[in-house]
């Protein structure tokens, strides 16, 4: 790789952990681009897990620091998908290459179809946080981990869209419980893939740098500009999204 690369990966990362905290969808800007110069699909897979760590770790905590996240209940739902990422984690190590990017291609368009047939988001929704809605959430979780500990790319759309039905929690408060789940599934993603040793930790640190400084940048957004903001960008990532999938 050139000098020219690695800046676009660190700009790939940073656009990137932007969007996958205020809306989702960024690991189909990394993903594709890394395959593009070359990483093998299932590297460029495993590599992608250590920007997203970065980016998660600091948005996390930039959440916690402004008393956005509180309660158990985003721990249970990161467990109940550590326990699915694991599996995912294992399924993507074996599947053949060929196969793994037709995938990719088949859950852009999947979805892109969820994002259409989203629920609305409403401000000021009465949350459910019975044990009914509680157990819901940790058992859609479990084979939410599962995808995300497959592949990931596109899964911050599905937490949304989720927690929104399930919980009616407002889109701050998912954005802080998707990046402290994202945490937690990804940390067993990547132990996974560096025990099958397709962890390709040059390309992996140099999109964490992008991300990282992204995740910051996703997580102070959200913070201080709420809700109507974060719908805005949500709404603006959906269409760049649509008209990417059109024009592939």
């Amino acid at each position: 790789m050139t000098i020219l690369d690695y800046i676009l990966l660190v700009l790939a990362g940073l656009a990137s952990g932007f969007i996958n905290v205020i809306a989702g969808g960024g690991s189909l800007i990394t993903l594709p681009l890394m395959i593009f110069l070359g990483v093998p699909s299932v590297v460029a897979n495993a590599s992608n897990r250590v920007a997203l760590l970065a980016q998660n770790i600091v948005s996390v905590s930039n959440f916690k620091k402004n008393k956005v996240l509180n309660g158990t209940y985003p721990v249970y739902l990161g467990i109940s998908a550590l326990v699915g990422a694991i599996i995912g984690a294992f399924i993507a190590v074996d599947i053949p290459e060929q196969l793994l990017n037709k995938i990719l291609s088949v859950v852009m368009v999947i979805v892109a179809v969820l994002i259409l047939a989203s629920p609305s988001f409403k401000p000021n929704q009465i949350e459910r946080v019975d044990f009914k809605s509680r157990f819901i959430g940790v058992i859609a979780f479990f084979f939410i981990g599962i995808y995300g500990g497959f592949l990931h790319a596109g899964i911050g759309f599905i937490i949304i869209l989720s927690l929104v039905k399930i919980n009616r929690f407002s889109l701050l408060k998912t954005n802080a419980i998707k990046v402290t789940v994202a945490l937690i599934y990804t940390t067993s993603a990547l132990a996974v893939f560096i025990w099958q040793d397709v962890v390709d930790w040059k390309v992996g640190l140099i999109v964490a740098i992008g991300s990282a400084t992204g995740g910051w940048l996703g997580s102070h957004f959200s913070i201080k500009k709420g809700d109507i903001w974060i719908k805005r960008v949500l709404l603006v990532a959906i269409l760049a999204m649509a008209i990417k999938l059109w024009l592939v």
